[in-house]
């Protein structure tokens, strides 16, 4: 039998790099700070808790994913990986619009 690769995890934190007090969403799995949208490498598969990289996943872009959804690209401070999370109904729109507002080349990371 196969393990399921997505984990519910919906709690509150504390960000590691804004200080900020993140409430959980309560429709889904919190996976980043709304206000610096910042987020922490901790998963291989979402949720599970396996990866001890640890480092502040950086958002460097955001990317239309579907029909009224983004998604905001990351890059680990320590290991270099790129990761991808959805946008959040409560993320910080001020940054997410000065983020868009500031290409990059994506190829870099895929």
């Amino acid at each position: 039998m196969t393990k399921a690769r997505f984990r519910m995890i919906d709690e509150d934190f504390i960000c590691e790099v804004c200080n900020e007090e993140v409430k959980a969403l309560g429709y889904t799995a919190r996976d980043h700070c709304p206000k610096c949208l910042c987020s922490k490498h901790v998963d291989n598969n979402p949720g599970d808790r396996a990866n001890n990289c640890h480092g502040i996943l950086r958002p460097k872009a955001i990317e239309k994913a579907k029909k009224d959804e983004y998604k905001i690209v990351y890059k680990c401070d320590i290991c270099g990986i790129v990761k991808r999370n959805k946008t959040a109904i409560d993320d910080n729109f001020d940054l997410i619009l000065q983020i868009m507002s500031h290409p990059i080349d994506l190829e870099e990371y895929k």
